[in-house]
């Protein structure tokens, strides 16, 4: 929606959790006690669908999905402002390897969520900085190069019946 004022108002919504989805506040993190955070307006917004779950206001920039120098990957970054809190929340979510959500939403005149455009998942994977600034570099799970994929056993639960015998018929 255009605003009064004819500018598009878009927002970035990011989650912050640890490989398994937990919330990194529960231990004490150096960004405690937030894990949510919105680059829009300052102070809080409410997300759409739950009003108890609020994403507060962090100064960031979102680079989206681009793909790496090979070709291989994608990768994303999030810049943030250089300080002693974002150096420790930077250091933490590379070596915690923390996973991130952005959602991008097309807000509302009463700067609101309205549309979602976008959601994508990442993972922290490393980290530059300079005296201005610190660049946070997220890429997809699987590094196609390395082929790096988590650690996973396949059971039947997780992905039904396995054939017993190697040999496999498409019929």
């Amino acid at each position: 929606m255009t605003t009064s004022s004819g500018y598009v108002a878009l927002t970035n919504f990011i989650t912050v959790t640890k490989f398994d989805g937990t919330d990194p506040n529960k231990t004490g993190t150096a960004f405690s006690p937030y894990n949510k955070f919105q680059n829009g307006k300052h102070g809080q917004i409410n997300d759409k669908n739950d009003s108890s779950i609020k994403y507060n206001y962090l100064s960031f920039i979102y680079q989206g999905a681009a793909r790496n120098r090979s070709g291989d990957n994608m990768i994303s970054s999030l810049i943030l402002a250089n300080s002693e809190i974002s150096m420790k929340f930077a250091v933490e979510a590379v070596q915690e390897k923390y996973h991130v959500k952005i959602e991008t939403y097309l807000m509302t005149n009463a700067f609101e969520q309205q549309t979602k455009l976008t959601e994508e998942q990442w993972l922290v994977s490393s980290m530059s900085y300079d005296p201005e600034a610190i660049e946070v570099i997220l890429s997809s799970a699987i590094d196609a190069v390395g082929a790096n994929a988590p650690n996973r056993v396949l059971t039947q639960e997780i992905v039904g019946h396995l054939p017993v015998t190697g040999s496999l018929q498409n019929r």
